[in-house]
């Protein structure tokens, strides 16, 4: 177990999800004080979101973290007016939040081809300013990654995530029998036979205290955020980190994960959910099985018997329960179904939704002509 999380702690290198980056606008250029000549503005720095990027890309290209657009051209007696700058556009994966040095959201780029001035470049030199250019805009930002998934793999290390992934997707997720094997998130696709693709992100384990940021809690837990549905997976037979730690049967990680969740931001907790089962394959699964679906039907009347640090404030509501093996393969087509049944049902009632507001906004709009 130890050798496992080591293992992670060393490996997650390779994976950035952070990147601070010193940015400046290009200085504009000379005008040209005899002829009234107005140089060139300088060159803005531009966030373009591009499929295919990793922040790991954009810190190779600028190792010094350092990005400077173009001057603008003086202005001269060939060309009174000067050219403008040479931009520079940064291609960030899509799913970055911008934030300034003191932390504030200044800005987020979300799906390809989506813009961000990051640097506006300086005037050039004119007559308002006695023909001497300005310096282009400078920040210190930080690009904040958040993986954009439509369903979010969350468990505990070892519950079987990695396997379930490769199972549902073509994703090929490193998989071994120790905690921590999953050390960067990992992105899958299930493959419909209409031809309708979902996206699943594994989301590395978490463990107790992962809200407070033990292990690499925030790293993992910021990436929930963006998921549209959550889908737990839970060992059975139930989980243990290492001898330190106490054992947690698959009800007390049911809680114990979504009080994680919700330590982190209560508002993961109103995501549509559901929770697979795994490891049904093991002996004795049927028996647990059987007696956590009662602890589920009435929490209530198992947790007195539970230390008041696993109690969530509220429990997740899930849509559906799908009992797995990801050894053996029994219930992992009924997972995809439930996933895609869930997912469309989410997306018709935000249609319902959206209809509702149009069509309110219509009859508003309409009640006040008629007033008027």
């Amino acid at each position: 177990m130890v050798r496992g999380s080591g293992a992670a702690l060393r490996r997650y290198g390779t994976f950035i999800d952070d990147l601070r980056l010193y940015v400046r606008g290009g200085t504009g250029g000379m005008g040209y004080p005899r002829l009234g000549g107005e140089g060139g503005r300088g060159g803005d720095v531009y966030f373009v979101a591009q499929e295919r990027t990793t922040l790991r890309s954009v810190k190779n290209r600028y190792p010094q973290k350092r990005i400077v657009a173009g001057t603008g051209a003086n202005s001269s007696v060939r060309a009174l007016k000067g050219e403008k700058g040479k931009d520079c556009e940064v291609h960030v994966p899509p799913g970055i939040s911008i934030l300034d040095d003191d932390g504030k959201q200044i800005g987020e780029v979300n799906a390809a081809g989506e813009r961000f001035l990051a640097a506006r470049g300086g005037l050039g030199g004119s007559l308002a300013t006695n023909f001497l250019p300005s310096k282009g805009q400078k920040r210190i930002l930080h690009l904040d990654l958040k993986l954009i998934a439509d369903v979010g793999l969350v468990g505990f290390p070892n519950a079987g995530k990695s396997s379930l992934l490769s199972k549902i997707s073509h994703a090929k997720p490193e998989i071994a029998n120790y905690a921590f094997t999953t050390i960067q998130p990992e992105l899958g696709k299930i493959m419909y036979a209409d031809y309708k693709q979902i996206l699943v992100a594994d989301l590395p384990g978490l463990i107790e205290g992962a809200h407070a940021n033990k292990g690499m809690g925030h790293k993992f837990l910021k990436h929930v955020e963006r998921t549209k549905h959550l889908l737990l997976v839970v060992d059975i037979s139930g989980f243990q980190l290492s001898t330190k730690t106490r054992f947690r049967t698959a009800f007390e990680t049911i809680l114990l994960l979504t009080k994680e969740l919700e330590q982190y931001k209560e508002e993961l907790l109103t995501k549509p959910a559901l929770l697979a089962i795994n490891k049904m394959d093991l002996p004795c699964a049927k028996d647990n099985l059987n007696e956590l679906m009662k602890q589920l039907q009435n929490p209530q009347d198992s947790l007195h018997l539970l230390q008041e640090e696993v109690i969530p404030e509220n429990t997740l509501k899930f849509r559906d329960i799908i009992p797995i093996s990801t050894y053996t393969g029994e219930g992992i087509e009924e997972l995809k179904a439930c996933v895609r049944k869930s997912l469309d049902e989410e997306a018709e009632q935000e249609n319902a939704d959206y209809r509702k507001k149009k069509l309110l906004l219509l009859q508003t709009s309409g009640e006040q002509k008629h007033r008027g």
